[in-house]
């Protein structure tokens, strides 16, 4: 039997990627912040 979930890295990096979340605010609100590291 097949599993259900078949991970799909493209997907996922357009998603929940970093340049995903430029799209957001998160990030920008860490650089305005100063942060050394912006994501992990």
């Amino acid at each position: 039997m097949k599993r259900t979930f078949q991970p799909n890295t493209r997907r996922r990096s357009k998603k929940m990627g970093f340049f995903a979340r430029m799209k957001t605010s998160i990030i920008n609100k860490r650089r305005k912040k100063g942060r050394k590291v912006l994501a992990h």
